[in-house]
Order: C-alpha cells, then structure tokens, then sequence
C-alpha cells in the first residue's frame, strides 16, 4: 500500500480508501437500500481487513443510510481498537436530512447542525475531512467558506475538500478562500473511471495548478467494470448497477474498455476489476481510489489492485481504447500549446 500526500498539506492517506456508502439497512423502498445492507459485525470485519491491508482512509456521508453509516462507522473503529491517530475519517454534508427546510444544503446554519450531529455519530472530537457533498446553487459560496473556516479554527475539522463541483465554482471558490485568509479546499471528489474520463478535460488541469488531491468514487462505474456485465461476461451480471443504474456510462465506450481490460487481466492473472482499479491508481493526478464492498470477498478483490503493476505497454492500451473524444477548446489548446510544456498525464513510476 502507497500512502500519497493529502492535497497541498502534510497528511499522507492510504491510495486506497474503504469506502461505506455500503453500511447501512438494506431497505429496497429507499434509494440507500439498494445500495447499504452492511451490517455491524460484518462493517468491523470489513473495516479490520482494510486496516490490516493498509488502508488509514474512511470515506462515508451523513446522507448515507441517513446517519446510520457513519454511526455503524464509529462503532466499528471502536470495535476494532483501530488508534484514532492511525485512522483518517472522512465524511460529508448537504443532502436531505429531515423534512424541514433548512435540513439541508451549505449554509451557515445547516453545516454547524451537521458537524456536530456527524461527529456524535462517529464518536469522534473531530473530523479529519469534512467535505461539501455537491453544489449548493443558493447559498453564497462565502457563507459556506466562512463557515468551514470557523470549524477548523475550532478543531472540529482538520482540513475542507468538496464532491461534485464544475471547475469554475472550485477555482471561485480558492480565490475566496485565498483573498479572505479561509481555510482553503484541499480536496476534490469525483466520479472517475477508465469509462468516464471527463475529469481531465477541465479539472484535473486545475487540481493540478492548486495542489488539490483527487479522491476517486465509483472507479468500477457502479459495479459496470468489475467484468460481471458486457460481451463475454460470465453469468447474468446481477449486482448494483442491476437495481441502481448510475453512474451514467456510454456502453460502447464501457465495452471496449472491459474487452481491453480483460486480456490485460488474463496477461496478469488478475481480475477485470483489479485492472480497471489499477489503471485510476496509476495516473499521477490520482490521491485514493474509494472502494466499497458488501463481502469480504468483494473487499479483498479490491485489495488486490495495490499489487497489480501495468506496464508501459498495458497503459498505453488503455488510454487509446478510453481516450476521450476532442472538445473545444481542449483541441485548440493542444495545437497551440505543442511543445511548450510535457504532458500532465503521465503514469506514475
């Protein structure tokens, strides 16, 4: 296990962080339920395997399982006598959390009732990541800075990231932080996957230039790459993204990236998940991979991308089958930029 400096601070994370959006009842008539079902003995088996593996990053949310994820989270940390300094807790605020009307979003109010609520769940005296959980189109993003600033004055939080931001809003939001004297953003989280290459056309570039780490969600697309769907997929591909069909994937492109993925994973014995985990943990921009598991055999499949190592050949076929389509003015950029500087995509060592 590789452990990578977190954002533009001296936090070292494990490259791969157990995610427990998985914790949780399962409840088929709620969208968390098509997704949780872990319960609490097998939430600590999970949680001491990962440990034992490496792993010192937790991802939750308090919108997962509506608390009951970072409750069962805190109680199996407790469980497994993890030290708390051995263990880096993130989690996240702004979704639905009552029916009243200032039970969500990122305002001043919402997020001081949130972080206190969060960490009784955890049963912690601070948070080390607390995270905006996506776009709050109302409140000033001022409010939301000022406020996150304070908590971190006050040691609840130790360091700010978000989820789910276009790149504007980010670079707005630094340049916020920066003229102000806030605590800044250290950390993006965004969905991510050899099918869903997105994130570099506009903000890794910008991660990049600011130092701000990438935590990765859903590098499997939703269970859409583990090698369970597609052409020449064993069995019927049951599983998550039968019931929850999300992240939104071009097929075809998914396709051609599991049919590329496969003779890779035969070349190395490995699974077709562990390749397309060890394809996100090779590029440079990448901080942790956020992985989740209902199983234990699931986990440990996971586990094992840290130890699948693609060569120059591997990559190259890689990123020529998943390569994004040319969109202006990346392509304008490009042209004009030839030969002025190296490109920022090149694999890790």
């Amino acid at each position: 296990m590789r452990y990578n400096q977190l954002g533009n601070t001296g936090l070292f994370v494990s490259e791969l962080c157990l995610g427990t959006m998985t914790f949780g009842e399962a409840d088929s008539a709620a969208l968390w339920g098509k997704i949780a079902g872990v319960d609490q003995d097998t939430a600590d088996r999970i949680l001491d395997r990962s440990v034992k593996a490496g792993v010192n990053f937790v991802d939750t949310a308090d919108v997962y399982s509506f608390g009951n994820s970072e409750r069962i989270l805190g109680q199996a940390i407790r469980n497994i006598g993890v030290a708390r300094k051995d263990i880096v807790i993130a989690t996240k605020f702004l979704g639905q959390m009552g029916d009243k009307p200032n039970d969500r979003g990122a305002s001043r109010g919402h997020i001081m009732d949130s972080v206190e609520q969060s960490l009784e769940r955890l049963q912690v005296d601070h948070i080390d990541l607390y995270q905006i959980h996506g776009t709050d189109t109302v409140t000033p993003i001022d409010e939301t800075l000022r406020a996150l600033d304070d908590l971190v004055s006050r040691g609840l939080v130790r360091y700010i990231g978000l989820s789910n931001w276009a790149a504007w809003r980010i670079a707005k939001a630094i340049g916020i932080s920066e003229r102000r004297g806030f605590a800044r953003f250290e950390t993006v989280q965004s969905y991510y996957s050899i099918a869903g290459r997105d994130l570099e056309r506009e903000i890794v570039p910008l991660m990049q230039e600011e130092k701000l780490g990438l935590m990765v969600w859903s590098p499997l697309a939703g269970g859409l790459l583990s090698g369970k769907y597609g052409p020449g997929a064993p069995g019927n591909g049951e599983g998550r993204r039968q019931e929850f069909d999300f992240p939104p994937v071009d097929n075809y492109r998914a396709w051609a990236c599991v049919a590329a993925m496969r003779e890779i994973a035969a070349k190395h014995e490995t699974s077709v998940a562990a390749v397309a985990l060890a394809y996100i943990l090779a590029k440079p921009f990448v901080t942790s991979v956020i992985i989740g598991a209902k199983r234990i055999e699931q986990l440990d499949e996971n586990l094992k991308a840290v130890s699948v190592k693609l060569d120059a050949e591997d990559l190259k076929k890689l990123d020529e089958v998943s390569a994004l389509m040319p969109e202006y003015p990346g392509w304008m950029l490009e042209r004009q930029g030839a030969g002025r500087r190296p490109t920022p995509f090149e694999a890790k060592d």
